[in-house]
């Protein structure tokens, strides 16, 4: 390398969440300490794989001065909308069939010939596989875990949960003053595919009467005599969490045989749930669908230093020659792990969790 100052680079995978742009700060302002020069690679790996597409090149220049004020990356240069995985590329040959090539030995030769001595990627859960298959075959790569329901396995929390977690708060404390005032069931459904955080922290935040996750397979009767209980007391109104990837436990009924093969399932979960519980107790539900809102909104404190913290700790990881591993928050430390940790595998909730015993301690109806 001799004198050439060091040149990293950033991209990022398929996946909004709030406070993206201080992931970026983070790591141009802890680069540019080290005297090191920071590129964006556009549109996931496509700005290094097709630079022709784009009208001067595939890698943008990231400043000092974009870091310094939050916001003012210009939206597009790093796009969350494309697909990341190098080895499964869709291109199209001249009679306009469409195929999948492996482009990862075109991708290594580029990174290499653009003088780029790591790369900073932020992901969810399920794009760790290819960074991991990616540092395999040489690639020097640093993770950032970002995930809405704080599934990434091999950290306590991931970028952008937090945020998440305060907007469904915000709304779920909405949602059950709606139904205080119609003296009705509100059931929310919440993001949670294969966790539970969602839908079981924010739960217990609002001390809703039921809360219904991927980890326990619900017994709607079960919920229905918690709700019932909720009723005698003299309180008309009840409120369920339920994350979508909730189920009910086999042999009970769940979703109606025309949703299974739907391919969006987003509020099937709170419409199955609620239906099935104004058939049981005879009294007038509604659902509601938080889904990819939960995206959206300003960034929490939490969130802002977990990002910039993050985007220094892989700086700190490629100043150290390290690949192959993802930035984690291990409270109270944060740092980096393999990233074989983390791959092929969820970060669930455990059925010993302090928050599933602090949920059931306040009552707080699991569906078992």
């Amino acid at each position: 390398m001799g004198s050439r100052k060091r040149r990293i680079a950033v991209t990022v995978g398929e996946g909004y969440v709030p406070g993206l742009d201080r992931v970026f700060s983070g790591v141009v302002r802890a680069a540019f300490e080290l005297g090191w020069e920071v590129v964006g690679i556009r549109d996931g790996f496509n700005g290094l794989l097709f630079p022709d597409r784009y009208g001067t090149d595939g890698l943008v220049p990231l400043s000092l001065e974009m870091a310094a004020k939050p916001g003012l990356f210009p939206p597009g240069i790093l796009s969350t909308s494309h697909p990341l995985d190098p080895f499964r590329v869709r291109v199209v040959d001249g009679e306009n069939a469409i195929s999948e090539k492996d482009l990862s030995e075109p991708l290594l030769n580029r990174i290499e010939t653009n003088g780029i001595d790591g790369i900073i990627t932020v992901l969810g859960p399920h794009e760790l596989g290819m960074a991991w298959k990616l540092a395999q075959k040489g690639a020097p790569l640093v993770c950032i875990p970002k995930a809405i329901e704080n599934d990434v396995a091999g950290t306590s929390l991931s970028f952008g949960f937090n945020s998440a977690l305060a907007y469904g708060v915000d709304t779920l404390e909405r949602a059950r003053t709606a139904a205080e005032t119609l003296g009705k069931i509100a059931v929310v459904e919440v993001l949670g595919t294969h966790a539970g955080w969602l839908a079981l922290q924010g739960g217990i935040a609002v001390m809703a009467d039921a809360v219904l996750m991927p980890e326990i397979p619900y017994h709607l009767d079960s919920v229905a005599e918690r709700l019932q209980r909720t009723v005698q007391t003299g309180c008309p109104a009840s409120l369920v969490v339920a994350a979508e990837g909730a189920a009910p436990t086999a042999g009970e009924p769940g979703l109606s045989e025309d949703h299974n093969h739907t391919v969006n399932r987003s509020g099937l979960v709170a419409e199955s749930v609620a239906l099935g519980l104004q058939r049981r107790m005879d009294r007038e539900t509604f659902p509601l669908v938080l889904g990819q809102l939960m995206r959206g909104g300003n960034p929490t404190a939490v969130d802002l230093q977990l990002a910039v913290g993050y985007g220094a700790a892989a700086v700190r990881a490629i100043q150290e020659n390290r690949s192959g591993v993802m930035t984690a928050f291990h409270p109270p430390d944060l740092t980096v792990v393999p990233l074989a940790d983390a791959v092929n595998r969820f970060r669930t909730v455990s059925l010993d969790s302090e928050f599933i015993q602090a949920a059931r301690l306040l009552g707080i109806c699991l569906g078992d």
